[in-house]
């Protein structure tokens, strides 16, 4: 087992797994207590899952309230639920009293809201409990079901010492300290304070003549996204968060941050894959065959389209029937052209470095398009005619529907993209299926109108 300092672990081995389970089996509590006590609270929650429920649930209750609530944190959210299950009112109350308000706030709302109303009850800081209830107002999709109440904030009129007795107090209730907040009396936010300007700054001197007006902030009701776009874009490690008053309510840290960077981007490649819900490998057959079954039809419809079109032009190829043998080519080629100018929108629609211009992001792929369309024409030009022996005016057909089909397909996965965001919808349904199957169609359709052009069937 590999080790780094503050005792993080690197590796979960299964002798250790197994060695866990037969410490639990036997309710060895002191060797089992003893084993876990140098494991960060992430590695042993990763322990816990694969030692089973009956396992997981038996050591949640053998360690210390502080450790057992943050591990709780770290399971995965369907293994929480099963253990939190186990639990009763009180205990729960027990764990969430030790988190801080933003993840306590986010374990509770997984409850239904009877349990939630017995566990908020049973919570003994009741100054910790209003704020779990106010938090519990707010969206999952807001900055507000994001921010904790924790942080350390400053009122502009008070002197140097009387701040550092105050923020000592404050400090004490959070877990790190990443900004100083000021606030007037009013409780609005109007600048932060520099530690350094604090430490070199006479006893006697005022907030007020030290501290920095200018703060980054977001409101209350900013969506989580923007949130993250903000907080990468000027690399900050907390986000104080305020009402449509500028009255301070909380703070948003960048851990919270990372979770919604990695549950967008999750739900983004579910989205571009053709899976419509937000589903994990280990749920039931039922579920993922809802996520999974809307864009397979819309894929088998395409695909009967696509076969329809075949279909009407293959009696009249006669001497040409060798056209066929190149579908495969045009679908896929439009197909993975599509793929590839919607990825590269979505990316810049969720970055905010797109061009806000339609019209030139359209241009610019259809001279992007245009550019591998002659490259890949002339490339399948030379092999079908000189490898597979098509005749010339076929070879060439094969390379004027290759040119038109990319273009046709960069144009479409740019364009619908772009309209979904412009409409509110997340762009990122547009880059999986239904850009593949409409190029699909599309694609086979240019390929038998040109060459019925030049080849005159």
């Amino acid at each position: 087992m590999e080790e780094h300092e503050d005792n993080i672990q690197f590796k979960i081995s299964d002798e250790l797994i197994e060695n866990v389970e037969q410490l639990i089996d036997s309710k060895d509590d002191a060797n089992i207590l003893e084993l876990l006590n140098d494991y960060h609270h992430a590695d042993i929650a990763e322990i816990l899952e694969e030692t089973g429920i009956d396992h997981a649930t038996y050591v949640i209750k053998l360690l210390d309230s502080e450790k057992t609530s943050e591990v709780l944190m770290e399971l995965n959210e369907d293994t929480r639920e099963k253990i939190l299950d186990t639990l009763s009112a009180k205990e729960i109350a027990d764990e969430i009293g030790e988190l801080d308000t933003d993840d306590a706030a986010d374990m509770i709302s997984e409850l239904s809201d009877d349990r939630q109303l017995r566990v908020i009850s049973h919570i003994e800081d009741q100054e910790h409990a209003q704020h779990i209830k106010d938090l519990l107002r707010y969206d999952d999709n807001i900055a507000g079901g994001l921010m904790a109440k924790e942080l350390v904030k400053v009122n502009e009129n008070w002197t140097v010492t009387q701040c550092v007795k105050e923020m000592r107090a404050q400090a004490e209730e959070v877990t790190r300290v990443h900004s100083i907040y000021v606030v007037d009396n009013n409780q609005k936010l109007i600048g932060r304070l520099s530690l350094k300007d604090l430490l070199i700054a006479s006893p006697r001197a005022h907030i007020s003549d030290i501290y920095i007006p200018k703060v980054d902030y977001v409101y209350v009701t900013e969506d989580v996204e923007e949130v993250a776009n903000i907080m990468q874009k000027y690399d900050l490690e907390a986000i104080p968060v305020v009402d449509k008053n500028h009255i301070l309510l909380g703070r948003i840290t960048i851990d919270d941050i990372v979770d919604v960077i990695r549950e967008e981007a999750e739900k983004d490649y579910q989205l571009a894959a053709g899976i419509t819900r937000d589903v994990e490998a280990d749920d039931s057959i039922w579920k993922l065959t809802k996520a999974r079954l809307p864009w397979l039809l819309i894929g088998m419809f395409g695909g009967l389209g696509a076969a329809s079109i075949i279909n009407s032009f293959s009696g009249a190829m006669g001497d040409y029937i060798i056209l066929l043998s190149f579908v495969p080519l045009i679908q896929a080629t439009a197909g993975n052209v599509g793929v590839q100018s919607s990825a590269i929108v979505v990316q810049g629609l969720a970055n905010n470095t797109m061009d806000s211009s339609l019209v030139r992001q359209l241009f610019k792929e259809f001279t992007l398009g245009l550019v591998n369309g002659l490259a890949i024409a002339v490339i399948a030009l030379c092999v079908t005619h000189f490898v597979f022996g098509t005749p010339y005016t076929v070879s060439i057909t094969i390379g004027l529907a290759l040119i038109a089909v990319i273009v046709m397909a960069a144009l479409i996965g740019t364009f619908i993209p772009i309209i979904l965001d412009k409409r509110g919808i997340d762009p990122a349904v547009a880059t999986g299926p239904f850009i593949t199957t409409s190029n699909d169609v599309f694609g086979i359709l240019i390929y038998f109108l040109i060459a019925k052009a030049m080849l005159g069937f």
